[in-house]
């Protein structure tokens, strides 16, 4: 059996980036920039008040106290938006609102807290230093200074800089879309009435939601027993996604293995497969199929298996398409609170509870690849190495965190 980590470098391999392109800001939410950003004007570009209050030269109240205040005259009011070139002569103020542009002459505002009030003449009983509650040109980022790293996903806050910034557009690599499909005659869709024999679809879901957070965005199908449908559909797909992920059909000598039958010497791409020294998820395969070489990673029809090959493989490939560095599971350390047995020759991959403090795992019961309960419950995978057949409890195990 292959190793993981040899497996997963074929499919890292055969991954090239999604090609990027101009997008504006709002498509451009979660996409990962493929060029610095940089300013190209001083944020914010002019000075301006961080309060509602009064510009004033601040000499002129520095004697300012509550037993001896001192009252200046309103010459003129400056709201957000006015771009007026208005003036503070010395022995008077503006009365001024956040965001205004600072009125030349004036080295202070004072919050309108601390006055009180007035619109034509306002009294001081308090002095402020130069510079207070200005916002000066260029204080939050200077021209020329790079905003955002090519690499970064574009969360609320990036978008918010480069609107900021004046960037009515980016040059990044959109989610990328992947077609997520399930196969198997048994399938039915949530929510139908169940016969003897069939069960509920829920792979597509899961797969769907998991490729949505790693960056992705995700299409469902689902896929009888007929390998010319199921090749069918993996042609049209190939065409309109960047990453196809199968689950089911794949099995090691299974008499229904469509995905292995439909692609096995078709002609639609170069495909392998191969048993991976892993548990749950031994039976993988992953490809290039259609015209535009579109990667196919075919996953195990148990949705434990599926789970876990995804984390495994599937993530690391949408990080490569993102042209982000994979991310290769990086393992943590704890404590076992129970003992936990795996196959030899095989590396286990054990749903379990890591504890608040991060010191200890409590394996889950229920570790059957079909077992979704289970899975559900965990926020850990608890790592067995191929060497082990078992572990006992208080031994410590690397374990891979959850979302």
């Amino acid at each position: 059996m292959d190793p993981v980590e040899a497996h997963l470098a074929r499919v890292l391999a055969a991954i090239r980036p999604v090609e990027p392109a101009r997008l504006g800001l709002e498509a451009a939410e979660e996409a990962v920039l493929a060029a610095d950003a940089t300013a190209a004007t001083p944020l914010p570009s002019f000075d301006n008040s961080s309060m509602d209050g009064y510009a004033v030269h601040a000499s002129d109240i520095a004697a300012a106290t509550d037993l001896a205040s001192v009252t200046l005259p309103v010459t003129d009011q400056v709201p957000a938006g006015d771009t007026r070139a208005v003036t503070v002569a010395p022995g008077t103020c503006v009365r001024i609102m956040t965001g205004a542009l600072l009125p030349g002459g004036a080295d202070a505002v004072v919050p309108v807290e601390l006055t009180d009030g007035g619109t034509d003449r306002a009294r001081f009983s308090q002095p402020v230093p130069k510079g207070y509650s200005i916002r000066r040109r260029g204080d939050d980022v200077a021209e020329g200074d790079v905003l955002l790293l090519a690499g970064t996903r574009l969360g609320p806050a990036q978008i918010a800089l480069l609107a900021a910034s004046g960037h009515g557009s980016v040059l990044a690599r959109a989610a990328p879309r992947v077609a997520v499909i399930a196969t198997g005659n048994e399938l039915s869709e949530p929510g139908s009435p169940l016969v003897p024999g069939q069960i509920w679809e829920s792979n597509t879901y899961m797969l769907a939601a998991a490729v949505r957070q790693a960056g992705g965005s995700a299409t469902r199908h689902r896929a009888g027993d007929d390998p010319e449908t199921v090749l069918a559909l993996i042609g049209d797909l190939s065409e309109q996604a960047d990453l196809l992920i199968t689950s089911g059909g794949v099995s090691m000598g299974g008499e229904h293995d469509v995905v292995k039958a439909a692609l096995s010497g078709s002609g639609a791409g170069t495909i392998t497969f191969r048993k991976v020294a892993m548990q749950p998820g031994m039976p993988q395969g992953f490809g290039v199929v259609g015209p535009d070489q579109t990667p196919i990673l075919t996953l195990p029809g148990n949705p434990v298996s599926a789970f876990v090959s995804f984390w495994l493989f599937g993530r690391p490939a949408l990080d490569a398409l993102q042209g982000l560095a994979p991310r290769l599971q990086p393992a943590r350390r704890a404590e076992l609170t129970n003992p936990v047995r795996s196959p030899p020759g095989r590396r286990s991959f054990l749903r379990g509870v890591l504890g608040p403090d991060g010191a200890t795992v409590t394996p889950l019961t229920g570790q059957g690849s079909h077992q979704l309960g289970a899975l559900a419950r965990a926020n850990a995978l608890i790592v067995v190495p191929e060497q082990m057949a078992s572990m006992a409890a208080g031994d410590v195990a690397d374990v891979i965190s959850l979302p």
